[in-house]
């Protein structure tokens, strides 16, 4: 079964966009059904709702985070995913240090496409920066979606697919 788990700061707005917008990619393809897709942040605060500009973004998808609540990144969480996306480098350092068990797992979300780009913390922000934000996660997820497939099945680093 492919998983994922994105990871932001706070998990109120990138990670949660994450998570819907490769749901929304995975819906119709083979393993819609059995994709297990969730967030969390490094500095969250349990139970919080996905800030009003990221439901916003997220509706103007024709996707819900109106469900979505905060949750703090722990070894238990990590654990049953194949995959780690995080929104920035100093994530990704974080989690591999903190966690080496699955430091194999933890990628910028970047990195799927052949490239190492944070995608900033538009908070706070206006609902500008958080489309902006959206924009980018969309097109890492585009551009990375091959490579994301590979890893989140667990497949070992050398035998992923290159990304365009």
């Amino acid at each position: 079964m492919p998983s994922t788990l994105f990871v932001c700061t706070t998990n109120l707005c990138r990670s949660p966009l994450a998570s819907v917008f490769l749901r929304q990619i995975v819906a119709h393809g083979v393993y819609s059904s059995t994709w297990r897709i969730e967030s969390a942040g490094t500095w969250a605060t349990e139970g919080l709702p996905a800030v009003p500009e990221a439901q916003k973004v997220a509706h103007e998808h024709g996707l819900d985070l109106g469900t979505h609540r905060s949750r703090c990144i722990s070894a238990d969480l990590l654990r049953p995913f194949n995959l780690v996306l995080t929104m920035e480098q100093g994530h990704q350092e974080a989690l591999r240090i903190e966690f080496p068990d699955v430091a194999e797992r933890v990628y910028m979300l970047s990195e799927t496409a052949g490239v190492r780009a944070n995608i900033l913390d538009p908070i706070p922000g206006s609902l500008p920066d958080c489309r902006r934000v959206a924009r980018e996660i969309e097109e890492w997820l585009r551009l990375g979606y091959g490579k994301i497939v590979d890893l989140a099945l667990g497949q070992p680093v050398a035998q992923a697919r290159r990304s365009p």
